[in-house]
């Protein structure tokens, strides 16, 4: 004879309908608000340097709001030519660069990863492993030896350091993004090009390439971004006044011996931050959209 079951005990009432939808919106009002002070947070000091920028180079530091006592424009005509050369000269060196180093690095790491995501030649995992190694030599190991093999080459003083190298496929990230991306897609692609009689590379350049656009832009724009923000190497391989780039001639404007244009170096330095800002905000759609396709986490 089974036991008769126990008696369920009643649970605690559960809150009214109109109660947890008033304690939702409340949690989803103070999450966005913590955003929103976050977000001000962080964009802070980029409000600030695009207000200083009007100040009077005098007040910039007496007054640290974003509310000017003074408004000018004297900064950006003072900045622009401050040199012998405009600032246009330096906003179109950092412009040939970034273009050249754009192509570069889309021309030749497609070329290579196309090689280690779809053929098969001795030695292809070993040479993979040594390319992704490189990801973790720190730049300080290279920059002796690379400056003594430009420099031996004549190439001092000249974009040919900046430039060449992007395309010999040594950015290898970029490699490994469009590996995971080629790899994504279908082999079966492949085989019908080869069917046809397509060789390797047009099997690269009819089948694979078009489909890599996501890739490419994210390629396109992470070159862009990095290349236009250089200021180390570009300092290093370039001397003279003509050659140098925008991010290398904004410390120019600071002089430890006498007094420095601050307002100056602020208002080119809104000047250099607006083609940054335009491509992110037009790019940001092929920028995760290109990511999220490689399977990088």
């Amino acid at each position: 004879m089974t036991d008769p079951p126990a008696p369920q005990t009643p649970g605690p009432p559960r809150p009214p309908a109109r109660r947890r939808r008033h304690r939702g919106t409340v949690r989803a009002v103070l999450k966005h608000v913590w955003l929103i002070a976050l977000a001000m947070t962080m964009i802070y000091p980029l409000i600030w340097l695009v207000v200083s920028s009007f100040k009077p180079t005098d007040t910039i530091f007496r007054n640290m709001s974003i509310i000017p006592d003074e408004v000018t424009l004297a900064n950006y005509t003072n900045g622009w030519h401050a040199f012998a050369d405009p600032f246009s000269t330096f906003l179109w060196n950092s412009v040939f660069i970034a273009f050249w180093a754009i192509v570069g690095n889309l021309l030749t790491c497609s070329l290579a990863a196309y090689g280690f995501a779809r053929t098969r030649f001795r030695g292809r995992g070993i040479m993979f492993a040594v390319m992704l190694l490189t990801l973790m030599l720190p730049f300080q190991v290279t920059v002796v030896p690379q400056y003594i093999v430009f420099k031996e080459l004549g190439w001092v003083n000249t974009v040919l350091p900046l430039i060449v190298p992007k395309f010999l496929a040594t950015d290898a990230f970029f490699v490994f993004l469009m590996v995971q991306f080629i790899r994504g897609l279908p082999r079966e692609l492949d085989e019908a090009a080869r069917i046809d009689g397509a060789g390797h590379f047009r099997t690269y350049y009819r089948i694979i390439l078009p489909l890599m656009t996501p890739a490419l832009a994210a390629t396109a724009i992470f070159t862009f971004i990095w290349t236009w923000n250089d200021f180390f190497t570009q300092l290093l391989y370039l001397t003279s006044l003509d050659k140098k780039t925008a991010a290398v001639a904004l410390n120019m404007y600071l002089d430890a011996s006498s007094t420095s244009d601050y307002g100056a170096m602020f208002a080119m330095s809104v000047i250099s931050l607006a083609p940054l800002f335009f491509v992110f905000l037009f790019g940001q759609r092929w920028l995760i959209r290109g990511i999220a396709t490689t399977g990088i986490k």
